[in-house]
C-alpha cells in the first residue's frame, strides 16, 4: 500500500476596513493554501490620488521582511527572496506578487502597502553674497 502525505503551506492575507487610507487598498486573495514548490500569486491595488509606490511585505513569527517595491511601473524585487513583481503601482492598478518555489518557511503573512514620496521635487542653490 503506498500512502502519499501532502503538506499543505497557507498564505495569509492581510485586509482591513474603516476609514483611513487602508480602506482605500484592495489585496487579494484572503487566503491561499498551497503545496510545496508551488507559486503563489497575492495582487494589489489602491484608489489613493498621488499615490505612486507599492511595497509588499512578509510577516513571520518574528520579522517583517521587505520583499520589494514598485515604484509607477519600474519593478524592485529584493535579491535572493523567489519573488518576482509585475504590473503598476499606479492608482486604480494592479501590482501582483509572485512567491515562487513555496515550502514550509514560505507560511507566513503577506501584505502591500501604498505610498507617495512627499520629497520636493525641485532643487535650488543659493549662492552667498560676495
Amino acid at each position: 500500500m503506498l500512502i502519499f502525505t501532502l503538506c499543505c503551506i497557507s498564505l495569509y492575507i492581510t485586509l482591513t476596513s474603516g476609514s483611513t487610507p487602508s480602506d482605500q487598498i484592495f489585496q487579494t486573495p484572503f487566503e491561499i493554501f498551497k503545496t510545496p514548490g508551488e507559486t503563489a500569486e497575492i495582487s494589489c491595488s489602491h484608489s489613493l490620488q498621488n499615490y505612486d509606490r507599492i511595497l509588499w511585505y512578509k510577516q513571520s513569527e518574528h520579522e517583517i521582511q521587505l520583499l520589494g517595491y514598485v515604484v509607477g511601473s519600474s519593478r524592485f524585487p529584493e535579491k535572493g527572496l523567489n519573488v518576482e513583481i509585475k504590473g503598476s503601482a499606479d492608482i486604480k492598478q494592479t501590482c501582483t506578487l509572485t512567491v515562487k518555489d513555496l515550502s514550509v518557511s514560505s507560511s507566513a503573512v503577506y501584505f502591500c502597502a501604498a505610498s507617495y514620496h512627499s520629497a520636493a521635487y525641485h532643487c535650488s542653490s543659493v549662492q552667498k553674497p560676495p
